[in-house]
């Protein structure tokens, strides 16, 4: 598995439950090669302008991200996953679009 990967993996929600989740592999993190995913989800109305991306099914690399229905890549939902937690890959996005997502958070993060 590698970056811009859609992974499936256990993921802490909201209410404190873990659920195996899709969500997209940011970035390797050192120094034990854990994973920084953001959470993927259907629920588009919870869209941070300018921030989150929804991928829809006539976008160019929707066919191989694995995703079923139109989907929010939430970058407000960070977790650092263990790699050995990672339960396998889906498909994955256009680098364009991963190189993007991480623009939008670190220009978040150092505003």
């Amino acid at each position: 598995m590698k970056e811009g990967d859609i992974v499936l993996t256990p993921v802490p929600q909201a209410n404190g439950q873990i659920k195996n989740r899709p969500a997209l592999f940011l970035r390797e993190m050192p120094p034990f090669n854990d994973v920084l995913v953001c959470g993927v989800s259907t629920q588009l109305q919870q869209q941070v302008a300018g921030f989150d991306e929804i991928i829809k099914q006539q976008d160019a690399d929707f066919a191989s991200s694995g995703l079923v229905a139109d989907s929010l890549f939430r970058l407000g939902f960070l977790a650092l996953i263990p790699r050995n937690k990672l339960l396998g890959s889906i498909g994955s996005v256009a680098t364009v679009r991963h190189k993007r997502l991480l623009k939008n958070l670190s220009d978040y993060l150092i505003e």
